[in-house]
């Protein structure tokens, strides 16, 4: 595989919001709302500070041990898992829900940043340890989105087969059906699809639940780069957290931390999540509704289920694991119990992790360093070809596809089209037009103005007839350019947002995870273009 690596800032693509790219150039606006900037020096700032926030590590170890117990382990995996019996050992964490088969692309690329800045700081900190680890969201219950996956252009998804409540607590049974249908278009025949039939076959068929599934696919894909898999839904894990939820729904002092810090946000950029006064869902068997407080009872939405303090107080102290988190206080669950020194998400993650500072500080719970995942675009030997065939830049390529074509034309058509020139005549001779009128009589200004508003309108309108008669004339190349940018960006979006990881290994295997972590480079904060030229060995 001849592959080349291409960086371009973020606020190149178009793609990405104004607070990231504020977030990521340092911006004061936002320096309030974090502790540690995503640079090598704010990762060390934090590495320094995470000592005085100890975690209790023979939980941590005893759960994954168990929850580790009928997977095969890596070598790796079993050496990290014993570092983080030590204190000299941090977590890098990125997390994401078990959608089907991963979801998307960037299920990926978080993982492997991850993997990469644990092994960029271990070179950093000799001294010290760094585990990657995959925090799995296996309490959230949107079905639709996490039951989808895209393979060559067709979108499959399963509903559930009727199942409510925690997707990663569902039966994996009724999957059948769909990977049926999957393995009779898996190709081209060889090794890959092979082993990719047999990975998903075994994750999804002879696994009883979604997290125990996701956990099978995950460690078989990214065990050999030492990764560990959390699934916090575990009644000893949130144990360790009672203290935090006996707070939100008793005082719901994280609501009105958090509505503070969005209100100043929101001063200059768009909040991603709001709080609500209590942060916890109820999650028991098929169920998974948010908790509220109705007059001197706290009642579970859309159920008769209700207690008063003392009976809730005794339901939480008893079976704390009925009680999840929502996107508000998953951050803290998730540092209360790992030794993490770095965060690292998308987007919408990152924005909605600068309203929770505060929170953090109230519950004297550690907040981390929050790195914005690196995105990736994979270019296929076609796609490379297409590119450099109408000569464009790795950034021209997210241009827009109107500003393709026009630079496009200009490069590589005669100027016949263009009125630019004339217009500035035609503008200088109706500016003395205007002048003899307005000596002649004050009065006419404004009818001279409109006159000259008026020719200048026809003129664009000709400009653009004109424009339109030599793209007739280049129609073939214009045809290349808008199916160049369909086929690297779908839909005008992201590949990576749409895409599953499946297309890519089944053309190169295994190997497609080292290119990302040998070109991934955490702490650039910049879009990264891998580009798949192997078309020019031919």
């Amino acid at each position: 595989m001849a592959t080349c690596f291409s960086y371009l800032p973020y606020s190149e693509t178009g793609y990405f919001s104004k607070l990231i790219t504020d977030y990521l150039s340092g911006s004061p606006t936002l320096k309030p709302f974090y502790t540690y900037a995503p640079t090598q020096q704010g990762m060390d700032e934090a590495i320094l500070e995470r000592s005085n926030y100890p975690v209790n590590r023979e939980l941590l170890t005893n759960v994954l041990n168990k929850q580790y117990a009928e997977l095969q382990k890596h070598e790796k995996v079993v050496h990290n898992l014993q570092l983080l019996q030590q204190d000299n050992t941090y977590t890098i964490c990125t997390a994401h829900q078990p959608n089907l088969m991963t979801g998307y692309l960037y299920f990926v690329y978080k993982i492997i940043h991850a993997i990469k800045l644990a092994e960029d700081l271990k070179t950093a900190h000799p001294d010290k340890n760094f585990v990657p680890v995959y925090y799995m969201g296996s309490e959230d219950n949107d079905i639709e989105e996490l039951g989808t996956f895209r393979y060559n252009g067709d979108k499959y998804v399963w509903d559930g087969d009727g199942q409510t409540g925690a997707v990663g607590r569902m039966d994996t049974k009724s999957l059948r059906p769909i990977l049926n249908v999957l393995f009779k278009l898996l190709g081209p025949p060889g090794v890959n699809s092979d082993d990719l039939k047999n990975i998903l076959s075994e994750a999804y068929l002879y696994h009883n639940t979604i997290a125990d599934a996701t956990q099978y696919l995950v460690n078989k894909l990214f065990g050999q780069f030492g990764l560990i898999i959390l699934n916090p839904d575990d009644a000893e894990l949130k144990r360790s957290f009672i203290s935090v939820m006996r707070d939100d729904l008793l005082h719901q002092n994280a609501f009105g931390l958090v509505t503070d810090q969005i209100e100043q946000l929101e001063s200059n950029y768009k909040s991603q999540a709001h709080p609500r006064p209590i942060n916890l869902f109820y999650l028991k068997d098929s169920l998974r509704e948010r908790i509220e407080k109705k007059g001197a009872e706290w009642v579970v939405v859309n159920t008769g289920i209700k207690w008063t303090e003392t009976a809730l107080l005794a339901e939480l102290d008893t079976n704390p694991e009925r009680f999840s988190p929502n996107v508000i206080l998953r951050g803290m669950y998730q540092e209360t119990l790992l030794p993490n020194v770095a965060f690292i998400g998308g987007g919408s993650e990152v924005a909605y992790w600068l309203e929770l500072k505060k929170a953090f500080a109230h519950y004297h719970i550690f907040y981390p360093a929050i790195l914005l995942r690196q995105s990736v675009l994979w270019l296929t030997p076609a796609q490379s070809k297409m590119r450099k065939q109408l000569d464009f830049s790795i950034n021209d390529i997210f241009k827009p596809e109107g500003v393709l074509i026009k630079e496009f034309l200009l490069k590589n058509s005669n100027d016949d089209w263009q009125t630019h020139e004339e217009a500035i005549a035609i503008e200088n001779v109706l500016g003395n037009v205007k002048q003899k009128a307005v000596a002649l009589d004050p009065t006419l200004r404004a009818s001279a103005e409109a006159s000259l508003v008026k020719i200048k309108y026809q003129l664009q309108v000709l400009e653009k007839k004109m424009l339109r008669a030599e793209k007739k004339k280049m129609q073939v190349h214009l045809a290349k350019i808008a199916k160049m940018k369909n086929n690297i960006f779908p839909n005008n979006g992201l590949q990576e947002r749409v895409e599953n990881f499946s297309e890519y290994f089944l053309v190169y295997g295994y190997p497609f995870f080292d290119v990302l972590k040998n070109a991934m480079q955490p702490f650039n904060n910049e879009f990264l273009v891998v580009e798949d030229v192997a078309w020019n060995e031919a």
